[in-house]
C-alpha cells in the first residue's frame, strides 16, 4: 500500500492506494472520527462493493442512499435528496458522508458534505480510473446545470481518499478507457516521463496488469496532490488541470451530458486544445502527431460528435468558470509536458481550430 499526503496544513489528507483496500477495517477506524456515517453511491456500484464496505465498516453506524447512475444524475435535486436524509436521520457536524462511486458521486457528494450545516467531513471512495486518479483529490465539488458543467459548487477537501486499484480491473472497457485521458493529461501538462512511459507501455495499461495500473495511479496521485497543495483555490498552477476541459465541457453540456463519457470529452477537448497551440506557433506537429496518436491508440475519440454544430460549442465555451473580466482563458501547450494558463491567444485561431474538428464529422 502507498500513502500520499495532500499538503494543506491542518487540512491535510492521505490518499491510500492499493490492493484490497476496501475490506479493510484499520484503514477506516484510521479515516473516521464518528460512529454516524451515510454512504452515496449508485445502482451500478451498489451491488458491486456497497456491502463489501458497510461489512469493514464494522461498528459504525451505516445509513445508505442510491442514486441511479449517470452525469444526468449530478444535479440540485440529488442533492436536496441527500440533504433531506440527513435531516430526517439527525446528522450532526460531526457525521460524515462516504462517497463510494465515480466522479458523479464524488462530486455530489463532496458539494452536498461542503453545504450541510456549512460543512461536514467525508471521505472519497473512488470506484473508477478518473475518479482515483483525478476528480476525487483536491476538493472541487460541484453540481451541473442545464446551462454549463459544474456551475455550482465548492472547495471542500476530503477527510481521506481510498483508493483501491483491484476495482479498476471489473470496469467496463469503455469506463475505463475514459479514465485513461485524465492519465494523458497528466502527461501533457506537466510530466513528459510519464507521457513517455505511457507511449512505451500502453498496451500493458489497456490490458490493466497490475504493475502498470498501480504506477499511473500513483503517479497519477502524486501530479494532482503537489498542484494541489501548491493551488488548492485554482488561482495559477491548478488551472493547467483543466487543459482539454474548456473543449470538453463545452461538449458534454451541448449533448445533454448524455451519450459520451467525460473522460470521452476531455480526451477530444486535449486534441482540440493542441491543435490550437500548434496554430499558436507554441506546439511542434511532431508533438501534436504524438498526442493524437497515444489517444487514438487507447479508443479515446479525436473526432467531434455528430450531434453538435460548430457554432454551439463556441456558444457555450463562453459559459464557463475561467473566463475573467469577459476573457476567455484556455491551457494549451508550449510542448509536452508543459501547459501554459492564457487569454493572450488569437481569436480566429480557437474558431479556426472548431471549425477544423466539426468539418471532420463524418
Amino acid at each position: 500500500m502507498q500513502k500520499i499526503i495532500v499538503e494543506l496544513g491542518s487540512r491535510s489528507y492521505p490518499i491510500f492506494i492499493g490492493e484490497g483496500l476496501i475490506d479493510k477495517p484499520e484503514i477506516y477506524t484510521t479515516l473516521l472520527k464518528t460512529k454516524q456515517v451515510m454512504i452515496v453511491t449508485d445502482a451500478v456500484v451498489e451491488k458491486l462493493y456497497l456491502s463489501r464496505v458497510i461489512e469493514a465498516l464494522n461498528g459504525v453506524d451505516v445509513y445508505k442512499h442510491v442514486i441511479p447512475a449517470g452525469e444526468i444524475q449530478k444535479n440540485l435535486e440529488s442533492m436536496n435528496e441527500i440533504i433531506t436524509l440527513l435531516l430526517k436521520n439527525r446528522f450532526g457536524r460531526t457525521s460524515c458522508l462516504i462517497a463510494l462511486g465515480g466522479g458523479v458521486i464524488g462530486d455530489l457528494t463532496g458539494f452536498t458534505a461542503a453545504c450541510y450545516q456549512r460543512g461536514i467531513n467525508f471521505l472519497q471512495i473512488p470506484t473508477t480510473l478518473l475518479a482515483q486518479v483525478d476528480s476525487s483529490i483536491g476538493g472541487k465539488t460541484a453540481v451541473n446545470h442545464k446551462m454549463g458543467k459544474n456551475m455550482i459548487g465548492a472547495f471542500h477537501q476530503p477527510h481521506g481518499v481510498i483508493a483501491d486499484v483491484s476495482i479498476l480491473r471489473s470496469l467496463p472497457d469503455r469506463e475505463y478507457t475514459s479514465g485513461l485521458a485524465e492519465v494523458i493529461k497528466y502527461g501533457l501538462i506537466r510530466d513528459h516521463k510519464l507521457f513517455m512511459w505511457l507511449e512505451e507501455h500502453i498496451e500493458e495499461l489497456t490490458d490493466r496488469e497490475s504493475d502498470s495500473l498501480s504506477y499511473v495511479v500513483e503517479q497519477s496521485c502524486r501530479n494532482k496532490a503537489e498542484v494541489v497543495a501548491i493551488d488548492e483555490t485554482e488561482k495559477g498552477l491548478r488551472a493547467t488541470l483543466n487543459f482539454g476541459h474548456t473543449f470538453g465541457h463545452a461538449i458534454e453540456t451541448g449533448l445533454g451530458y448524455k451519450y459520451w463519457l467525460h473522460g470521452e470529452a476531455v480526451a477530444m477537448g486535449m486534441i482540440m486544445a493542441s491543435h490550437m497551440s500548434v496554430l499558436q506557433g507554441w506546439l511542434s506537429d511532431n508533438d501534436m502527431e504524438r498526442i493524437h496518436s497515444l489517444i487514438s491508440k487507447v479508443g479515446l475519440p479525436n473526432q467531434l460528435p455528430q450531434l453538435l454544430h460548430s457554432k454551439d460549442i463556441r456558444d457555450l465555451m463562453s459559459i464557463d468558470k475561467k473566463i475573467s473580466h469577459g476573457r476567455q482563458k484556455l491551457v494549451l501547450l508550449k510542448a509536452i509536458g508543459e501547459a501554459i494558463v492564457t487569454e493572450n491567444f488569437q481569436e480566429s485561431f480557437l474558431q479556426e481550430t472548431i471549425d477544423f474538428f466539426h468539418s471532420k464529422i463524418r
